[in-house]
C-alpha cells in the first residue's frame, strides 16, 4: 500500500471543501495511506511587493521541505508544470508507488511555491491551464489521486 503525503500551504476554511477532501481521502484509503500536512501561510502586508512575496515563499519553503517524508517521490503542483491525462498520471503515480512506496504532493499558497521547492521535486505537475483557488486545488488533487488508483486497480470509476 502506498503512502501519500499531501503538503499544502494554508488551511481549508469552507466546510464543503473539507467534506469533499474527506470523501476522497476515505475512498483513497482502500489503496493508500493518506496524510495531510498543512503549512501556515506567511502573512504578506503588501501584495504588490515582490521582495516580500519572495521572502514569504522562502519561509514557507523551509517548512515544506522539512515536511517531505524521506525517500518520497516528490510532485510540485505549479502552473508551469506538465499536464497529464488521467491514464498517464496514474502511470506516474504507480511508478512512484512501486519505487519507494512514498509520494509527496505539494500545493503552494496563492503565490505559488518557491523555486527551491520546485527544484527539490521530481515532477512539476500542472492540473490545468486554468487558474484555480489553491483551496479548491486540494479537492481536485484528491479526486485525481483517487482516479489514478482506480485506473491502476482496473476499476470502472475512470471513464
Amino acid at each position: 500500500m502506498a503512502n501519500i503525503t499531501v503538503i499544502s500551504v494554508g488551511t481549508l476554511k469552507e466546510s464543503y471543501l473539507k467534506d469533499a477532501v474527506a470523501e476522497y481521502k476515505k475512498r483513497l484509503s482502500q489503496y493508500a495511506r493518506v496524510d495531510e500536512i498543512n503549512i501556515k501561510e506567511e502573512k504578506i502586508q503588501d501584495e504588490d511587493d515582490a521582495a516580500e512575496i519572495r521572502r514569504a515563499l522562502e519561509s514557507e519553503a523551509d517548512k515544506i521541505i522539512s515536511a517531505i517524508p524521506k525517500g518520497a517521490g516528490k510532485i510540485a503542483l505549479c502552473v508551469e508544470g506538465k499536464q497529464y491525462d488521467s491514464v498517464t498520471l496514474a502511470g506516474l503515480i504507480g511508478r512512484m508507488a512501486d519505487g519507494s512506496g512514498k509520494i509527496a504532493l505539494i500545493i503552494g499558497s496563492s503565490h505559488g511555491l518557491s523555486e527551491r521547492v520546485k527544484r527539490e521535486c521530481d515532477v512539476r505537475l500542472s492540473v490545468s491551464a486554468l487558474t484555480f483557488p489553491h483551496q479548491l486545488m486540494r479537492v481536485v488533487l484528491f479526486e485525481a489521486l483517487y482516479r489514478s488508483f482506480t485506473i491502476l486497480a482496473g476499476k470502472k470509476y475512470h471513464k
